[in-house]
């Protein structure tokens, strides 16, 4: 489970996030790609874009669910 005391400092302000357990499997970049982006020097994903339309929350969630690291969590805000 992501902890969010653990985010990763690229992560935008928001609901969801990617915690320093990832391990850049790119899981959530090819099921949400506009919602991830990828950490170079640290070989991680982040949350570059906070999603807005239930739709949009409905991928991430999805991101959520294909993490093989439970690396990506929410607030619960």
């Amino acid at each position: 489970m992501a902890n969010l005391a653990d985010r990763v400092a690229q992560n935008v302000p928001g609901k969801f996030y990617v915690d320093t357990s990832c391990v850049d499997c790119d899981q959530c970049r090819v099921v949400a790609p506009d919602f991830f982006g990828r950490n170079e020097d640290d070989a991680m994903s982040f949350v570059s874009r906070q999603p807005v339309t239930p739709e949009e929350v409905a991928l991430v969630e999805e991101a959520i669910g294909a993490c093989a690291t439970e690396s990506i969590g929410s607030d619960g805000a």
